[in-house]
């Protein structure tokens, strides 16, 4: 058994009443014995009825755990169904080397919401494989936010498995269909000046059509922002209607390479801040 199979067992023997326990374990020694495609559906299909769609609530210790086992593994957001699936899908894999692609497009084919959230959140788990890869991609093109964001928050795969040109148009969707970046990991590592120059044009696009530009943007154009993107953040600073744009512009301009920046953060300092805010004192 692998070591993330180990700790998604350990972790859900402590949560699990012992007849639900009971009966995953003994579907995955079913599996072992027997782990074609209906088997996998079928045990696949009866996790959340069997042992229902609570939340993981990992502790402390053991999120440290997760991320000493496969960096970034985050299961804040996981489900006692989201593990058991996991339990069962590397015991598969683990049984079949080789075979993580195909089991990851077959039980992708049918899938429910659940389901599809399920398969992206346990990506970090899962061995190499050029038909993950493929299905990652399709993920990506939905506009539901909550698959796209199976893929791409508190999840190490993007970061570790992205090319540039996948992660930048990544980081432009999630923006696009208003999915916040915060959670997504490596988002100041993995800047870069073409995405800079994407997200610029795309805060060109919202001015026009006088709609509102997330604050999250400009945190990925900072370290690039010279010269006409500079321009940018000080129109962006200029047009501030909200703390948090202010807070995020500053916080880029604090990054720039522009020879202006000194003079602008002196410009904003405290006091000016609390004014400018509308605030007094």
């Amino acid at each position: 058994m692998s070591a993330s199979n180990d700790l998604l067992a350990q972790w859900l023997k402590r949560r699990l009443p012992a007849d639900q326990w009971l009966w995953l374990d003994e579907r995955r020694r079913h599996l072992e014995r027997d782990g074609s495609e209906r088997e996998r559906d079928i045990a696949f299909g009866l996790v959340p009825r069997r042992l229902g769609r609570k939340d993981l609530q990992p502790t402390a210790q053991e999120l440290a755990d997760a991320d000493a086992i496969v960096s970034g593994w985050d299961p804040t957001d996981w489900s006692v169904e989201t593990a058991a699936r996991a339990l069962l899908l590397i015991d598969l894999c683990e049984r079949e080397p080789g075979s993580a692609g195909r089991h990851f497009r077959e039980l992708g084919e049918g899938a429910d919401l659940g389901e599809s959230m399920t398969l992206f959140r346990l990506l970090p788990l899962l061995p190499a494989d050029a038909d993950v890869e493929q299905q990652v991609a399709a993920g990506l093109r939905t506009n539901i936010s909550a698959v796209f964001e199976a893929i791409t928050h508190r999840n190490p795969y993007p970061r570790l498995h992205f090319n540039s040109h996948r992660w930048n148009h990544m980081v432009l969707k999630a923006l696009f269909i208003d999915s916040t970046l915060a959670p997504i990991q490596g988002l100041d590592e993995r800047a870069n000046d073409e995405l800079a120059g994407m997200l610029c044009h795309y805060a060109h696009e919202r001015w026009a059509a006088a709609r509102p530009v997330s604050p999250e943007l400009w945190r990925c154009v900072g370290p690039f922002a010279r010269a006409e993107r500079f321009d940018d953040l000080l129109q962006a600073l200029e047009t501030s209607e909200t703390t948090a744009t202010t807070d995020a512009v500053l916080n880029a301009i604090s990054q720039s390479p522009d020879p202006r920046r000194s003079a602008v953060l002196n410009a904003y300092s405290e006091p000016s801040l609390r004014v400018a805010n509308g605030s007094s004192g």
